[in-house]
This record gives structure tokens, C-alpha cells and sequence, in this order.
């Protein structure tokens, strides 16, 4: 689960497999975002722009894309290029090293631990060269399956942790997982592939399928851990199409291993909230430097209108 700015709208590695030649959707489009005023939308972008790019190893491309990033975000589209499973094989061939997005495991560990048992069987979405796997496996978790689109980084990941019988890795578009059985999965991680999806080509109904997909592996009362730049605002309404009980957790940006300051929110602590998120201002403030952590469970008791319109946690 591992870009940088742009990189970041481009984690398209799990869309366009199928085709990659349909026009792109501008942000307004976005499941969300329909009634979300423009300035806002440009606001949560550069927000997410601008904070991303300390966190990740940002390659020469990535740096000319960064000066193109005013001329883009103007036209509210992410680059194409990044929707193609190529584009991700030739970076991953000439990328040297692990990195993580958003946040490293130690920083999400007490989480994890929170809602995932260590016996528990876990998928790791769009993992690509990310590290944070391999700090489940080390903090004493059993099974571990990683999925990507590019071919490049899972033949290098399989061959990396071939010693590691605790570490899978598949080729694997989130969009179609027909290979899983149906109810297989107790966990599913993803840190930025949705964000990513929502950046792409085919938006809407990529983050569709993919959630729909994320339901369908789940175990009933499995959760789905989604990780994300993305406050309720932008992403509530999409999550409740799929899930009736999600809990919010949020997190310091950039979390230092060495710190020794206390974190100014409790990550342990869910943030109270219901249907109506704008009392959210009042417990995190206007534009908080977090990220955001939904838990989301499934319940399969609920039939889909119910689910919709069932109240969050």
C-alpha cells in the first residue's frame, strides 16, 4: 500500500485494466462530491497535495509533474497515465526501495491490534512495495494476502518474501477478485487505493465495484479499513452505499517512530459523529492536518436501502 502528489491521484494501478482509453471525470463528478462547492473541491486537493509530498520518495517524474500540478488541478483531472498497469511496471522496475502511504504500520499498530485479531485472515489492497505488511507479519500476524495490479512489484514482492510464509502476494485488479471465495477475508486494508480510484478515469463506477468487491471477500462483521486523505464530507456517502456501521478514527500526518511528544488526538478514541458530519468542525477544527481511518463493518442483516440509510457510529 504504498506517491506522491500526483502519484497519489494516479495509484490507478487498480483501474483502466480493462481499458484505459475512456475521457477523464473531473473531481465534481465524484461520488460526494455532487454538491461540494468547486473552491472546495481545488481546496481538498492542493490540501492533499501539498501534504503528501514530504511522506513519499518522490522520483524525477514526479517533480515535473509537481510544476504541472497548478495547470492541472485548474481543469480538476488527474493525469491518465497513471490509470495504466504499464506505467506502474516500467516505475516499479526503476523504483530502488519500500515506501508507505500515508502512515507506516508502527504509527496504525495499536488500531490494527484494536480491530484485527493477529489469527485473522487479512487482504492488503493496492500493497505495492509497501513495508507495512511486513510489520504485520513481525508484530505477530498470521496470514497476510497482498494484491496489485502491476506485475512488476508483485513478482519482486514474492520473490522478496519468498521466506515468509505469512506473506502472499497476487496480481490482482480490486475491481474483479473473482479468484477469492466469497466470505474469505476477516480484514481488508487499503491505505489510498479508493483515494486513488477517485482520481481515475471511470470514478464513479470503479469505486463502486471495487467496494463492492471489499463486501463481497469480507467474513460477516469482517472490516474494511480504509485509510485516507479523505474527510466525511468526501467519502461518507460513498462508504454508506456499502456498509451501515463505520466508525471514524483520525491521525497525525507524518507521524515520527522517534517522537516523543503526546499525539494531539487519540487515535484508540472513534470521533463522534452521525449523519449530520458538520459538528465534526467543532471536535477536529476547519481543514485538520489528519487522516482519516474508517471502520467499516459489514452486516449483512441490513438489505442495500437499509444499509444506505442506517446511522454511523
Amino acid at each position: 500500500m504504498t506517491k506522491t502528489p500526483l502519484a497519489l491521484c494516479s495509484k490507478l494501478k487498480t483501474t483502466n485494466h480493462l481499458n484505459a482509453t475512456t475521457k477523464q471525470l473531473p473531481f465534481q463528478y465524484l461520488p460526494g462530491f455532487e454538491h461540494i462547492k468547486p473552491q472546495l473541491q481545488r481546496q481538498q486537493n492542493k490540501e492533499f497535495c501539498k501534504n503528501s509530498k514530504s511522506n513519499f520518495h518522490i522520483t524525477r517524474e514526479d517533480d515535473r509533474l509537481e510544476k504541472q500540478k497548478p495547470s492541472i488541478m485548474a481543469t480538476e483531472t488527474c493525469t491518465q497515465a497513471y490509470g495504466e498497469p504499464s506505467y506502474w511496471d516500467n516505475r516499479y522496475s526503476n523504483e530502488s526501495g519500500p515506501f508507505d502511504w500515508y502512515q507506516k504500520y508502527h504509527s496504525l499498530a495499536p488500531l490494527i491490534n484494536l480491530y484485527v485479531s493477529r489469527h485473522h485472515r487479512i487482504l492488503a489492497v493496492g500493497c505495492g512495495n509497501s513495508a507495512f505488511s511486513e510489520g504485520m507479519v513481525n508484530d505477530g500476524y498470521e496470514d497476510v494476502v497482498n494484491v496489485d495490479i502491476s506485475s512488476v512489484v508483485i513478482e519482486a514482492m514474492q520473490k522478496k518474501y519468498c521466506n515468509r510464509p505469512q506473506l502472499k502476494y497476487v496480481r490482482m485488479d480490486v475491481r474483479d477478485m473473482c479468484a477469492f471465495e466469497t466470505c474469505s477475508f476477516d480484514a481488508v486494508l487499503d491505505k489510498g487505493t479508493l483515494d486513488s480510484l477517485l482520481c481515475g478515469n471511470n470514478s464513479r463506477e470503479n469505486a463502486t465495484r471495487m467496494l463492492e468487491e471489499v463486501w463481497r471477500v469480507l467474513k460477516e462483521n469482517g472490516v474494511y479499513i480504509l485509510v485516507t486523505y479523505g474527510a466525511p464530507t468526501y467519502r461518507l456517502s460513498l462508504l454508506k452505499r456499502s456498509f451501515s456501521l463505520i466508525k471514524l478514527h483520525v491521525i497525525e500526518k507524518f507521524v515520527s517512530e522517534k517522537t516523543t511528544d503526546a499525539p494531539k488526538w487519540d487515535l484508540l478514541k472513534p470521533v463522534p459523529f452521525d449523519n449530520n458530519v458538520s459538528p465534526l468542525e467543532t471536535v477536529l477544527g476547519q481543514n485538520p492536518d489528519v487522516h482519516y481511518i474508517y471502520i467499516c463493518t459489514k452486516d449483512s442483516s441490513l438489505n442495500p436501502d437499509q444499509k444506505h440509510d442506517a446511522a454511523v457510529e
